[in-house]
This record gives structure tokens, C-alpha cells and sequence, in this order.
């Protein structure tokens, strides 16, 4: 696997962590370093991005030192599972099937399918309403097998490109009418290209982001959950969504939910006990 390990939180003081952290070794985690916002490479090396500030804050939280690992998505589960990460830092999606296999944190924030226009251009309402236009997609991802299988449905026609920055420009230059991808990159790439806005939102495809750990890790999952929604309360996410996607989350989004028990509701893993203890 590539990657290049960054320390990218001290210690801090023990009189706002929990009482465990004390004398603990560094966390250790990974992120797919080429997937903006969320991580991706920095002038002078290293990355930066929403989670790499988000299991920053999180380390500071639990007063303990982090060091991130930058490699393909790919092998990070099955170098996770073999020891190397005690959890993943990348924004990973909870689904049932890896929920059987691995613990999750609750979610973070979520992610649903967006779709981005050009500027100017009449919004989406509803998905009938492609009917004969053409949507851009990056080749490959999940967007593009919802396209593909969903094209003749609503009776669009997808255009495939080898990343999602040249799918976003085909909508520019105006050889597609919308792009499909994930919120946090159509709300990105929009804070980048003053033409693109991010448009109709997938409601049904919403899904939890969240940091998944080894089974055998309930210790620290219970004790990342509590970080996470401690800084929900106090409205550490929340900021650093709107620094990176450019725009502020509503109410009931997960960046500003705290939610009950430990892990994500109604998901295999979920511990339902009520919290006991305050931030």
C-alpha cells in the first residue's frame, strides 16, 4: 500500500478527555488521499480536507495523538481488519453488509446522490424531468451504474468520463445538462467553479458516513462516538462542513444530530444504552 503517515494532533490537556486517554499510544487511521474534499494532497506534502480536520479535532477531543495514513480505499478495510488502523478516517458508507462485519461510530454526516447544473440552467424537480437530456457521470462509480440502470427509466443519456472534474466540466461547456454525484462533491466542486450549482438532491439514497472499526473495538468506538457527538453539540462539524462544502447544515443533518446510542440506528453493531456521560 502507498501512503505517508502525518501527526496531525498533540497531546493535549487530559481535563476535557476521558480519563483513559491518558497514556495511550497514538491512534492510528488511514484516508484515501486523492478524494476531495474530504482528504487530498497539500502544497508541501501531506493532506488536508473535511475528515482529515474532523479525526483532528476528534484526537484533540479525546486527548490523544493521531497519526493519519494516506493510501487507496481499496486496501484500507483489509489493512484495518489485519491491525494496522485501529478505524478508518475515510468517509466510509453503512450499509448492512459491513455492518455485519465491522463496528461504526454513528454517522457523521450523510451522503445522497446530488446532481449539479450549470449555472442558469432551469433546476431539476424531480428525476422525470431528465427525460432527454443527458447527465455526466465519473466512469466507473456509483453514479454511473445508478445511470446506467436507471437511463432508460427516465429516458436520459449518460455520458461516462474518466474523473468527475471532467464530468462537471462537460455540464459547463454544456455537453451534459447535469452531473450525478456524491452531496459533499457537487458541493465542493461548486465553491471551485462559479458556474456549477449543486441541484436536486437523491433523498432516498441517503446513507450514514462513519468511521468503522474492528469488531473487537467497542472500547474505542464508544469512545469516538462520544467525541463525535460532542462536537456536534458544540458546533465543531457543523463549521467544518460549511468551510469545505461551502455550505451550512440544516438542523436535521447529521453534522448537527447527535443520535441515540452508540453506532448507527437500526444497523448491526448498534448499542441502544442511553448516554450516561456529558461533554
Amino acid at each position: 500500500m502507498r501512503g505517508h503517515a502525518l501527526v496531525l494532533a498533540g497531546l493535549v490537556a487530559f481535563a476535557a478527555a476521558p480519563a483513559l486517554a491518558q497514556g495511550q499510544p497514538p491512534l492510528r487511521c488511514a484516508v484515501d488521499g486523492t478524494f476531495a474534499p474530504h482528504a487530498m494532497p497539500k502544497l508541501g506534502g501531506g493532506v488536508e480536507g473535511f475528515n482529515v480536520d474532523l479525526f483532528q479535532a476528534l484526537a484533540k477531543k479525546l486527548g490523544r495523538e493521531l497519526v493519519i495514513d494516506s493510501a487507496s480505499f481499496a486496501g484500507l478495510i483489509a489493512a484495518m481488519s489485519a491491525g494496522r488502523y485501529d478505524f478508518l478516517c475515510a468517509p466510509t458508507t453503512v450499509t448492512r453488509e459491513r455492518a455485519e462485519n465491522m463496528l461504526f461510530t454513528e454517522g457523521y454526516i450523510f451522503t445522497e446522490y446530488q446532481f449539479g447544473i450549470r449555472r442558469g440552467s432551469a433546476p431539476i424537480t424531480s428525476l422525470e424531468e431528465l427525460r432527454g437530456k443527458t447527465i455526466s457521470v465519473n466512469k466507473g462509480s456509483a453514479y454511473d451504474s445508478w445511470g446506467q440502470a436507471n437511463a432508460q427509466r427516465y429516458g436520459f443519456t449518460v455520458q461516462a468520463y474518466d474523473t468527475n472534474t471532467d464530468a462537471i466540466q462537460a455540464v459547463i461547456a454544456g455537453r451534459a445538462y447535469a452531473n450525478l454525484a456524491g452531496n459533499t462533491v457537487v458541493k465542493f466542486a461548486a465553491t471551485r467553479n462559479p458556474q456549477f450549482v449543486p441541484d436536486f438532491v437523491m433523498k432516498e439514497t441517503r446513507a450514514h458516513w462513519a468511521a468503522p472499526l474492528r469488531r473487537d473495538s467497542t472500547e474505542l468506538r464508544d469512545q469516538l462516538d462520544w467525541a463525535i457527538e460532542c462536537l456536534k453539540k458544540d458546533g465543531t462539524i457543523a463549521a467544518l462542513s460549511e468551510k469545505w462544502f461551502g455550505t451550512k447544515p440544516g438542523a436535521d443533518d447529521a453534522e448537527n444530530t447527535p443520535f441515540p446510542g452508540r453506532g448507527v440506528p437500526g444497523m448491526p453493531g448498534y448499542d441502544p444504552t442511553p448516554h450516561t456521560r456529558g461533554c
